[in-house]
């Protein structure tokens, strides 16, 4: 019996399943892991002084990927954003697409529940809470995503298995 081979192709490499991650990229992955899976990064930022949680930031500048590892968690990854104009989302391609498209495709999967914010640099942030998403709009245009690791009532962190 044949089974597909579990190389990504250049579709999964950039499907974002919601509370697990990106692609072969795993919520709860060492920095170690995600080092052999994409190379060292371009840049690492260290969290300021001032932030709430400290935490390093990898970014992949070229493929449109800042990785974040919070030291709360072991510096294991925990979120993701990316701008990569492949990102995709339930099998679509959801970069460049309108917020009320953004929407639609969320409420057919289940998830209706989101708020809406104007930043004060004019981008439109449509957040999900229960599923860690935060989407981008800029001119109604979806730019880029955050999401991280799902975290239940009770602030306990929900590793994927």
């Amino acid at each position: 019996m044949n089974t597909p081979s579990q190389s990504p192709s250049s579709i999964d490499e950039n499907e974002i399943i919601l509370g697990n991650g990106m692609g072969p990229l795993k919520f709860g992955a060492s920095m170690d892991q995600v080092r052999v899976l994409m190379g060292e990064p371009e840049e690492i930022e260290e969290s300021d002084d001032d932030d709430e949680f400290e935490h390093q930031a990898w970014n992949y500048l070229d493929e449109g990927y800042s990785l974040y590892f919070d030291r709360e968690d072991d510096y294991r990854l925990s979120c993701i954003e990316t701008d990569n104009p492949g990102m995709r989302l339930f099998g679509e391609a959801i970069h460049g697409k309108s917020q009320q498209e953004i929407q639609a495709l969320m409420t057919a999967n289940g998830f209706a529940h989101s708020e809406i914010e104007k930043m004060d640099t004019g981008e439109v942030r449509l957040s999900y809470e229960k599923e860690m998403i935060d989407l981008y709009f800029d001119e109604d245009q979806l730019q880029f995503i955050n999401f991280g690791v799902f975290i239940n009532e009770d602030l306990e962190v929900q590793w994927p298995s």
